[in-house]
């Protein structure tokens, strides 16, 4: 796709205009959902050129010719006939990556993910021109699990942007803001979260904990926490809560007493960053990667010490942040990551 295709998909994407009726194609493979059939229809009449996986490398030789790159950002499409048809066709393989969790912590994966993502990250080792790591720690990290097997590409780090998030009260539903100080979760229900934790110290508070809100569609490989969650009682301080838009969200971490945020592995974290951003106070899990990004404007204590996260809480509850505007957190931009990433392509 050239500028102009992008431009309109982009409007599309933004509600500046309509997508197009799904064509034929689309509706080959039934149950598929319409907002993809349309989104396919929209690229392919506005491509440039096309082709079945067999043809990629002729398909990108003649369109685009030496000296190109492709950035790969998002784990997937990391197979090799993608990498080795870019190569051939005299392109670069600049591949971001977020992290190394499922080779770290396999028990928190689903089932059969732990092996295709080894097979990934090898297929980025013998074939990347350039690695780019959201932070130092992922680097370490990615470098220690696969520097074993051979020669690791050239590498720079490159953290996230953000974009400043927008907080809307009215967006959030009737009844749902508590009237006393609260503390909110936010991430998917899944083992890595440790949402267990949390569970587990609104039990010892008891009867005199405040309001929990935990923010996030259930995940997999929790299904303790989940009968913890079904079984809490409607009126009781822990609410699960999911489905709520990005500004009544940010609006329930702003007007929260704090974000906790006691999760097992981070590639980066972008939970505390933008509750950092909104003015919220983070207390969380003791991880390298989360001091990189929060500095000193996180409260770091580890999981195994409960005590201070109890004593952190029951503070925070009776006294109100003290936001000092010289001394706002400034969280990564993307202007910086790409001046980063696109200055060392060149």
């Amino acid at each position: 796709m050239d500028k102009t295709g992008l431009r309109g998909f982009r409007g599309a994407l933004m509600g500046l205009r309509e997508w197009p009726v799904p064509d034929r194609l689309s509706k080959v493979s039934r149950g598929r959902n319409k907002a993809l059939t349309q989104a396919e229809t929209e690229i392919r009449q506005t491509s440039l050129a096309r082709s079945l996986p067999i043809g990629l490398r002729r398909m990108l030789a003649a369109n685009l010719g030496s000296g190109f790159t492709y950035y790969n950002v998002g784990h997937s499409n990391l197979t090799q006939r993608v990498m080795r048809s870019t190569k051939a066709a005299g392109g670069r393989v600049e591949v971001l990556i977020h992290d190394v969790i499922p080779l770290e912590f396999p028990e928190y994966q689903r089932p059969g993910t732990v092996k295709p993502f080894a097979d990934k990250l090898d297929r980025v080792r013998r074939y990347a021109d350039r690695i780019i790591y959201n932070s130092e720690d992922t680097r370490v990290r990615t470098q220690a699990v696969l520097q074993a097997q051979g020669p690791m590409p050239p590498s720079i780090v490159a953290h996230l942007g953000t974009i400043d998030p927008v907080a809307d009260v009215s967006a959030l539903p009737e009844g749902l803001l508590p009237n006393r100080p609260y503390f909110v979760t936010v991430g998917t229900i899944e083992p890595r979260k440790n949402h267990a934790f949390l569970l587990d110290l609104w039990d010892e508070m008891g009867a005199d904990a405040p309001p929990l809100l935990i923010c996030g569609s259930r995940g997999w490989n929790n299904e303790t926490v989940f009968a913890r969650l079904d079984a809490l009682p409607p009126d009781g301080p822990v609410q699960e809560i999911s489905g709520l838009t990005d500004p009544a969200l940010n609006a329930l971490i702003k007007g929260s007493a704090g974000l906790l945020f006691p999760s097992h592995a981070e590639g980066f974290g972008l939970p505390p960053v933008e509750a950092l951003m909104l003015g919220t106070r983070v207390l969380c899990n003791d991880l390298r990667v989360l001091h990189e990004i929060l500095r000193e404007y996180g409260t770091f204590s580890p999981v195994f010490d409960k005590e201070t996260w109890l004593n952190t809480i029951k503070c925070w509850e009776n006294t109100p942040p003290n936001i000092d505007e010289k001394q706002k957190f400034v969280a990564p931009d993307w202007s910086t990551h790409f001046k980063t990433v696109l200055r060392l392509s060149c």
